[in-house]
């Protein structure tokens, strides 16, 4: 589903991301992680087709900066921090979003509703974003990242902002989205949820991957917290 070759990103001397290559299949859900700094945000605005690069992205064979309409059809990218339309009410910038990709009006009821109530902002629906709280202005990113059904869901921090009962009930979305081969890439310091819930986890370090492999592979009977402070803590003084 995403295959990165050679990815490398420089913001003038100074490169963010050297060299990654990374493939992940369809269905996983794949922990990325690394230090503030080490190039996870750069690398997700990459695959996004927010920013350009050097090297090569794919999306289900469809090369991100060759073909980039096609290749955003098919995924959904929620930020760290979402910039929403705040003067519209909730329901509004949902249908908004489902109008950009031509979701059906019977479709697009039945999700908004779902993960909605799933998320517990159904009753706040006809409020005015910039009433919501950082927490419900995520959930609404969230949702609305949901509405066209993409293969490929870019997520960064996306529990950041989230109260524990919603915390939970994205996870069980996620799962569920997994189950029905949707691949899942998303960054986070959360690691003992991503110990739970990822088949995968890649772990980069100022620009380069460190390592890639299955959660059961890299934590061995440890914990991911104690596998990520001892890369950290490799050679350093």
């Amino acid at each position: 589903m995403l295959e990165i070759k050679n990815f490398t990103k420089k913001y003038g001397d100074k490169v963010a991301v050297k060299n990654l290559s990374l493939t992940i299949e369809n269905g996983q859900i794949c922990a990325f992680i690394g230090h503030n700094g080490a190039g996870k945000t750069t690398t997700l605005k990459a695959i996004a087709g927010i920013i350009d690069f050097d090297g090569d992205i794919y999306i289900d064979g469809i090369d991100i900066k060759r073909n980039p309409i096609e290749a955003k059809k098919i995924i959904a990218y929620v930020p760290d921090n979402p910039d929403l339309y705040e003067h519209l009410k909730g329901i509004d910038y949902l249908n908004f979003i489902a109008d950009v990709y031509n979701i059906d009006e019977k479709i697009r009821k039945e999700k908004i509703e779902n993960f909605s109530k799933q998320l517990e902002i159904y009753n706040d629906l006809n409020s005015v974003i910039s009433s919501y709280s950082h927490g419900m202005k995520q959930k609404l990113a969230l949702i609305s990242a949901l509405i066209h059904s993409p293969k490929l869901l870019l997520l960064d921090e996306p529990f950041v902002g989230l109260d524990p009962l919603s915390s939970h009930s994205f996870k069980n979305i996620m799962k569920e989205l997994s189950k029905s081969k949707v691949t899942i890439f998303y960054s986070t310091h959360v690691l003992d949820v991503a110990e739970k819930i990822c088949s995968h986890v890649a772990i980069i370090k100022s620009g380069e991957l460190i390592t890639y492999d299955t959660m059961q592979n890299i934590t061995n009977n440890d914990s991911l917290e104690n596998i990520f402070l001892e890369i950290e803590n490799e050679n350093r003084n």
